[in-house]
């Protein structure tokens, strides 16, 4: 452990002179470059041919090794072809200019292209990435416009027809992300939480959560929400609506701003389903989910419903309903490209809650009375307009209702957190790519979010809730931001930017009114990435420095300091250093990442209502992942450490992940024509608290094995399927002051937790309107 903490803090410390010094070094070399290309290219136009190289990727950002390329001049079917190697580059040489275009195939990959122009006398750059993984026997052409901007390394895209159902029938995670565990921390329809190396979800502070719809990062999160900062509930969502999950950094993204500081997530609807309906269930649960695609399959659009009833595993028996709609349209209208997603969604639940973890409660739960209630409305609209071949502009608005009513017992009485809100707001982006060298990104984004009757009460005797706390609150954000991408030479990529972030606050304290404000606090967050690309045929790795300021915004409900508000706006700095490597066809990387936030009042206290210290704080981590695709499946694995810790005290972070260990993988050609899916997950100890009289309070580890298998029949018409959960452990351990109703003795700090059930459970799927291979 000594030995593993000292090569922590080198590497930390090695990180950080490499990072003092990357910017500037960046930044004159990003002027030299556009000194030298700021000429107009008749100056350059000194050969009569042209030459072409680039790289091939798939969905994750792993090189494709012997991925085929074919350079077809425009309107013809003949051509240069020529593969990638090892490395996953490709080039040509000696190509007459003109327009072509680019294609590249690889096994189990969906078809990429992308038109493009070759100048003489230059050397042109042009990057492929696979979008989607194919069935066995599909057909299916991708064409990919010129790739996105994509400044942050680490980034990871988890396609839906390879993953697993986190929780297959029931509410929560939609798709588990590997070596990212996900929490609920009390059972019903309560909202999971993400956990990172280092890193507890706590309701979404530190890790952003979107819906992805067309270019459009529609934000997730609710800060200041009646049962956490930042409270993001993937719930509404139907799972087999969300084609992929992708992943990143959060801090080093210029798109990406409130809670995005150590994580951030967002969930991508498909374009199409395919018709069907699929009825899963066990002993205590049954789901029933449709949806619907127009028979033109060049129509983008779908509509889905689901219905879920169930009681969960544990002996209190949940009684819990959910109701959700999901409705997705993408059309184009001349040089636009309109995307519209709308969700609507009800669930309630009586839900077990937290227990101790060292004594058997009867029907596991502290008091039958804790419930949660809640409803939301959403739409979504974006506008993509490409008005060149270089230019795109983009237009998104949104509005969003939300409703809460949570009833929770954490030994002090039962207590209930309610709110009612409306956001809305929008988002407008410009894209002009000049040329390899450089890309400008500018947008700006706009949102009120505007909780209001966010209330605290504790029941009393007579079982009348009787109010804490009680507020309205608006909160206003308005924040431009600017971003520069491009490669100067082939061998070296940079992404800077900068965000500025503009928070409104009212609060609206009903019960004491002296502690009523109105504020307005800014920050600058500048980020930065420099990737360096190995030349061809060196066995070195692809390297890349990333920079970046992340923030989230305090519950303004909580800090005050006599009659003056506390701090609103939490910012943080985070560093990072990504190692990749394409070996024997196998996807290598290496990612160390730094974290320091800033001193902050984060948390209320859900008893009292008060603040609670939660920092300074430094997060230091290393992961090692391996991922490689076979022409039957696919196999992933990866290993993290963290070391989380106050600044100050030294004292650790609580409830933040210091070890884990996730495996997962497929196999599409089984016996008797089966599919199945399995990952298997470790969670180490977890340091939780103190007990009274200062001993330390840990959290048991949690092993998780989940898995499925499916079988198709009718020429594909038909599927059935099992999937299980093997589990040991707790979910959502943490410490809570309190004493049994058949206990003497008084409150006292113990270990709570809910405990985690093995199950399984079956499902049927039937699909519409034609044969297929394999269902999505």
């Amino acid at each position: 452990m000594a030995a593993l903490n000292a090569t922590i803090v080198l590497l930390d410390w090695t990180l950080g002179c490499i990072m003092r010094h990357f910017l500037s070094a960046l930044v004159l070399a990003l002027i030299v470059s556009l000194s030298t290309c700021a000429h107009p290219a008749s100056l350059c136009d000194e050969f009569p041919t042209a030459d072409l190289f680039g790289s091939v990727e798939d969905p994750h950002g792993a090189a494709v090794v012997n991925a085929t390329l074919a350079l077809l001049p425009f309107n013809q079917e003949a051509g240069l072809v020529t593969t990638t190697n090892r490395d996953g580059r490709f080039e040509f040489h000696d190509v007459m200019p003109g327009r072509y275009r680019l294609t590249a195939q690889a096994p189990s990959f969906a078809v990429a292209s992308a038109e493009l122009t070759l100048l003489s006398g230059q050397s042109n750059h042009a990057d492929l990435q696979f979008v989607r993984v194919t069935a066995p026997g599909e057909q299916v052409n991708v064409v990919a416009s010129e790739p996105s901007l994509t400044p942050d390394p680490s980034e990871r895209i988890i396609i839906r027809d390879e993953a697993l159902e986190a929780n297959p029938g029931r509410p929560g995670a939609l798709i588990s992300i590997p070596g990212l565990p996900i929490e609920t921390a009390s059972g019903g329809i309560k909202a999971p939480q993400y956990f990172a190396p280092g890193v507890a979800g706590d309701h979404g502070e530190p890790i952003a959560q979107y819906y992805q719809v067309g270019g459009f990062l529609f934000p997730n999160n609710l800060p200041a929400n009646a049962h956490g900062n930042g409270y993001a509930d993937p719930n509404p969502l139907i799972s087999q609506g969300i084609g992929a999950v992708q992943v990143d950094g959060g801090a080093f993204n210029v798109r990406e701003g409130n809670h995005s500081v150590n994580l951030a997530v967002a969930y991508v609807p498909r374009d199409r389903v395919d018709p069907f309906v699929q009825l899963s269930g066990d002993y205590r649960d049954i789901d029933l989910a449709t949806g619907w695609s127009p028979s033109d399959l060049s129509t983008l659009a779908w509509v889905g419903l689901e219905v879920a009833y169930g009681n969960g595993y544990l002996d209190g028996l949940e009684h819990r309903k959910q109701f959700k709609f999901n409705g997705y349209r993408s059309f184009t209208y001349g040089h636009h490209d309109l995307t519209l997603f709308a969700i609507g969604y009800y669930g309630f639940s009586a839900i077990p809650g937290l227990i101790p973890r060292d004594v058997p409660v009867p029907g596991d739960t502290i008091d039958p009375r804790q419930s949660d209630h809640t409803h939301t409305s959403i739409f979504i609209a974006t506008d993509t307009w490409q008005f060149t071949e270089k230019q795109q502009l983009q237009f998104s608005a949104f509005f969003r209702t939300y409703n809460l009513q949570l009833r929770s017992d954490f030994g002090d009485g039962l207590i209930q957190q309610s709110e009612f809100r409306t956001v809305a707001g929008g988002n407008t982006i410009y894209l002009h790519k000049f040329r390899k060298a450089i890309s400008l990104l500018g947008g700006f984004d706009l949102k009120r979010d505007a909780p209001r009757d966010l209330n605290l009460q504790r029941a009393d005797l007579n079982g009348t809730f009787q109010p804490i706390t009680s507020n309205d609150l608006t909160l206003g954000f308005a924040t431009p931001y600017l971003s520069l991408d491009g490669s100067l030479t082939r061998y070296f990529h940079y992404d800077i930017g900068v965000r500025q972030e503009e928070v409104f606050f009212d609060n609206v304290d009903k019960i004491n009114p002296t502690k009523s404000f109105n504020t307005q606090q800014g920050l600058t967050l500048p980020k930065g990435t420099f990737t360096i690309l190995p030349p061809p045929g060196i066995f070195l790795p692809r390297i890349s420095f990333s920079l970046g300021e992340g923030f989230h915004t305090n519950d303004p409900r909580i800090g005050n300091v006599g009659d003056s508000p506390g701090t609103i706006l939490v910012p943080s700095f985070a560093s990072q250093l990504v190692l990749q490597k394409n070996i024997y066809q196998t996807d290598v990387r290496i990612t160390l990442a730094r974290v320091t936030d800033a001193q902050q009042l984060a948390k209320i206290d859900p008893d009292t209502g008060l603040q609670q210290d939660a920092g300074p704080s430094i997060n230091r981590s290393i992961t090692v992942s391996a991922r490689r695709f076979f022409s039957f499946g696919f196999l992933q694995g990866s290993f993290a450490r963290a070391d989380a810790h106050e600044r100050i005290t030294g004292r650790p972070i609580p409830e933040a992940p210091r070890l884990i260990w996730d495996a997962v993988g497929g196999i599409n050609r089984l016996p008797f024509g089966l599919r199945a899916r399995g990952e298997f997950e470790f969670v180490g100890r977890k340091f939780l608290g103190n007990d009274a009289i200062g001993n330390t309070l840990t959290a048991v580890p949690v092993r998780e094995f989940r898995g499925s298998v499916q079988r198709s029949f009718g020429e594909g018409r038909f599927d059935a399927g099992v999937s299980f959960l093997l589990a040991d452990g707790y979910t959502g351990q943490t410490v809570e002051s309190l004493a049994l109703s058949s206990e003497t003795s008084a409150p006292s700090p113990r270990v709570v937790g809910v405990p985690l059930k093995s199950y399984a459970s079956v499902s049927f799927t039937y699909h519409f309107g034609r044969n297929h291979a394999t269902p999505q």
